[in-house]
């Protein structure tokens, strides 16, 4: 999937898209890439000198990565919105910084109705950057 393709499912654009292309995807798993280049707006702030990509961004990127996974499995998908509703179990384990590629890998553990519960790792060159478990729920756009 491009990002064509993933800007036809996810509603958010620049700045907020932080997933850039899809390299597997399966009932039940997903894997994104963001490609982390000197030029994100955060970098700025995040850190003057020594730029480091936020760890409530990296969790975002699975969140979203886990979202395109969430509406391939539903009726309409250009017809609903996926929200997140939780994080639980964040843990960060290595800076990302510019020219990084960060893999996001995101697997459902757990359907309820419109609520998914999924498990998320983010890794760069294989090496573990970031990990949560969050949930997300699909409502009407």
């Amino acid at each position: 999937m491009d990002i064509q393709e993933i800007m036809k499912v996810l509603p958010h654009r620049y700045p907020m898209l932080l997933v850039d292309r899809i390299v597997e995807l399966d009932d039940q798993r997903i894997v994104g890439i963001k490609n982390v280049t000197v030029n994100e707006p955060f970098f700025q702030g995040h850190f003057p000198g020594q730029p480091i990509m936020p760890g409530v961004l990296i969790v975002e990127a699975m969140a979203q990565t886990g979202g395109l996974l969430t509406m391939g499995k539903i009726k309409n998908p250009e017809e609903k919105i996926v929200l997140f509703l939780g994080i639980d179990k964040a843990r960060f384990r290595r800076p990302v910084v510019p020219g990084d590629q960060l893999r996001m890998e995101v697997e459902i553990v757990q359907v309820r109705g419109t609520t998914c519960r999924m498990k998320g790792k983010a890794t760069v060159d294989g090496e573990r950057a970031a990990e949560a478990e969050m949930i997300a729920t699909v409502i009407d756009r």
